[in-house]
C-alpha cells in the first residue's frame, strides 16, 4: 500500500504500516464479525501493555490465528486494524493475563514494543501495525468510564469508539500531538539530555501541543521555556506515530535567533550547542566526550541526521 512513500516519515520507526484500515465497514458489526472468523483472520495479542510473541525458526511472530489467540485466556477487548494481502488483522487484550512466567514458556514470549524496534526484532511492515495495536488498546483501558456521566462505556465500532449507555456519550480514541524539534544556528544546532536518558545520549527537545496553539508556536514556546531561546522560521520535516502511551510526534527544523542559553534544570540535565563536526561525531559514535543520539527508530535521530549529514534547513 505504501510501496512509493519517498517522505522522511517513512523511515522512522512504527511509521511503516500498510494496512488498508477499512473504516468504512467499522460500522457493519455483520462484516467486521465475518472478517474475525476468516480462517485467515490473525491477532495481536496484548497482556498488560505487552504483546505476545511466538518463536519460529525465522525470529518472532507477533500474529496468531483465533484459536491460538483464544488459547492464552479470555479476550476483554477486540479492535480491527486492517486488511494486508494475507488478510483481516485484529488486535486483542487478554483479560486477565497469566503470569509471565507462565507466558514466557516454551516457543511464547512477552517482549515489549520498545525493545522489539530497538533491537530489529520485526520487520518494519509488522511493527507499525503492533504499535497501532498497542496504542488503540492502551486507550481502551484507559476509557472504561464516561468522562461525561461516569457511566461505563462499551467497545464499539470494531473498537474505534466507546459509547456511554448512561448519557450517549461517544468516544474516539485520542492520539496526543508532541512537537519534537532540532534548533538550528549558523553552523550549530541545540540538543539535550534528561536524566532518564542512557548515559552520554543527547537528543532534541520537545513538548506536548497545547490546546490552541500551531505546530510552529509549540516549537517556539518549548525552545524558549527549556533552552531559553528564541525562535524564528520553524520548517515542518517529518512524523512518527508513538505509542508509549499514544502519540504522534511532528518533528521540526527551527531557527534560533539568540545563541544564550538559559536551561530548565527541572526538565533537562543538559543542553547546549553542537557543531555540525561534532554532530557527525555523534551520529557516528566517535564524539570524543562520548556523546551518542537516539537509535534510528526514534525521530530524534533523523531530524539529527537530516541537519549533519543531508543539509536540511530552515
Amino acid at each position: 500500500m505504501h510501496a512509493s512513500r519517498q517522505e522522511r516519515s517513512a523511515a522512522v520507526g512504527y511509521a511503516n504500516n500498510p494496512l488498508d484500515r477499512r473504516a468504512a465497514l467499522r460500522s457493519d458489526e455483520r462484516a467486521v464479525a465475518a472478517l474475525a472468523a476468516d480462517p485467515a483472520a490473525r491477532f495481536f495479542v496484548i497482556a498488560a501493555d505487552v504483546p505476545l510473541l511466538r518463536r519460529t525458526g525465522n525470529g518472532l511472530d507477533p500474529l496468531f490465528d483465533r484459536a491460538a489467540a483464544a488459547s492464552f485466556g479470555l479476550l476483554k477487548e477486540q479492535a480491527f486494524l486492517g486488511t494486508d494481502d494475507n488478510g483481516p488483522i485484529f488486535a486483542v487484550e487478554l483479560d486477565q493475563p497469566a503470569a509471565e512466567s507462565e507466558q514466557d514458556s516454551g516457543d511464547i514470549v512477552r517482549i515489549d514494543l520498545r525493545t522489539l524496534a530497538v533491537q530489529g526484532l520485526l520487520p518494519p511492515h509488522i511493527l507499525g501495525p503492533l504499535g497501532e495495536a498497542k496504542a488503540l488498546l492502551f486507550w481502551h483501558r484507559r476509557h472504561r468510564f464516561c468522562a461525561h456521566c461516569g457511566e461505563r462505556t462499551a467497545l464499539s465500532s470494531a473498537g474505534w469508539r466507546r459509547d456511554c449507555a448512561g448519557c450517549s456519550a461517544q468516544h474516539f480514541p485520542r492520539t496526543d500531538p508532541v512537537a519534537i524539534m532540532l534548533a538550528v544556528r549558523g553552523d550549530h544546532c541545540l540538543l539535550g539530555r534528561q536524566l532518564r536518558f542512557a548515559p552520554g545520549v543527547v537528543s532534541c527537545l520537545a513538548g506536548f501541543i497545547e490546546p490552541g496553539e500551531t505546530m510552529e508556536d509549540a516549537v517556539r514556546r518549548e525552545l524558549f521555556e527549556e533552552a531559553g531561546i528564541h525562535v524564528g522560521a520553524v520548517r515542518y520535516l517529518c512524523s512518527q506515530p508513538w505509542a508509549f502511551p499514544s502519540s504522534l510526534m511532528i518533528g521540526c527544523i527551527a531557527e534560533s535567533t539568540t545563541d544564550e542559553l538559559i536551561v530548565d534544570t527541572e526538565e533537562l540535565e543538559l543542553v547546549r550547542w553542537f557543531s555540525r563536526a561534532e554532530t557527525r561525531d555523534i551520529l557516528a559514535g566517535t564524539h570524543p566526550e562520548g556523546f551518542t543520539c537516539p537509535p534510528p527508530i526514534a525521530i530524534a535521530h533523523h531530524l539529527i541526521r537530516a541537519w549533519a549529514l543531508d543539509g536540511e534547513t530552515v
